[in-house]
């Protein structure tokens, strides 16, 4: 009797997630599989043959991909580590009066929920050449830059990366902040421990699970920032923001779909890597807690 039903609980469970199990599999796994096959074959339809890694030798050796995985790598170096330090530094001087800041947390989060294009329009209204920014340089009688077609164009989507992410990494790690016990703080201070010492012993250890979902999603959000990215500069942006989005978009528009599946798979591969390294770096942290 108890297996009958034990059975009923478990097929009534299947039955109502095969429809979400089989969107996944329709529109994720089966495509995940034939790009990783189109990425061990050359050639289009019935004249394809199988090149096994050859296609990754010589995806390796194209420059173009090269400066569009180092534009790419670079970016999440720089982006990646300001987003979290000037997040948590934010979430620390609002923890101590949280739930006052209710209207202030709505305002952090409308950048992110702001439109790509309404976005790409502020920057262009500030950047371009004739922007603000180049009439304020100009009234102090120095000369305009073009922002937005020299090197000068990557810390500006670096900068507009970081004011539209911001505010949602803010409130992720403030909701870590306000879960660790005053009580912690109190002994701390007891035992004669500085602020810095507070912060190191007390507010990080409990907060690496915080960190972790902060990164990931900051992680997330640096790779959709093609977006963006892509409507300043278009298909062929300045050589300082192509990056692997463009490569793989370019090949999509060429039809080149082995070069294509060989730069998504290795892009899947740089973002597995990123995730499981801090994964395992959190998950010690955890473990050497206990």
């Amino acid at each position: 009797m108890k297996a009958t039903r034990a059975f009923r609980s478990a097929r009534d469970g299947y039955l109502l997630t095969l429809p979400l199990l089989a969107g996944c599999l329709m529109f994720y796994a089966i495509p995940f599989v034939m790009v990783v096959r189109n990425s061990l074959y050359q050639g289009t339809g019935y004249f394809q043959r199988f090149a096994g890694l050859e296609n990754y030798r010589s995806m390796l050796q194209n420059g173009v991909f090269r400066l569009a995985f180092g534009n790419t790598m670079l970016f999440l170096a720089v982006a990646l580590p300001l987003m979290l330090i000037l997040a948590f530094a934010i979430a620390l001087m609002l923890k101590a009066h949280a739930q006052q800041h209710q209207v202030l947390k709505s305002v952090l989060l409308l950048p992110y929920i702001m439109p790509v294009v309404g976005s790409v329009i502020l920057v262009e209204l500030l950047f371009s050449g004739s922007g603000v920014i180049n009439k304020v340089l100009s009234a102090m009688g120095i000369p305009s830059i073009d922002w937005l077609h020299t090197g000068a164009a990557f810390p500006v989507v670096l900068l507009l990366y970081l004011w539209k992410n911001m505010g949602y990494a803010v409130i992720l790690l403030l909701s870590g902040l306000i879960t660790i016990s005053e009580e912690m703080y109190e002994a701390a201070q007891l035992d004669g421990a500085s602020r810095w010492q507070q912060l190191r012993f007390v507010t990080l250890p409990q907060m690496w699970y915080s960190i972790f979902f902060a990164t990931v999603f900051s992680l997330i959000n640096a790779f959709k920032s093609f977006r963006e990215i892509f409507l300043i500069g278009g298909t062929h942006p300045h050589t300082s923001i192509y990056m692997l989005q463009h490569f793989i978009n370019n090949a999509f528009e060429k039809l080149n779909y082995p070069k294509l599946a060989v730069a998504s798979v290795l892009m899947l591969v740089v973002v597995t890597t990123l995730f499981a390294t801090f994964y395992q770096f959190v998950m010690r942290k955890e473990a050497y807690k206990e």
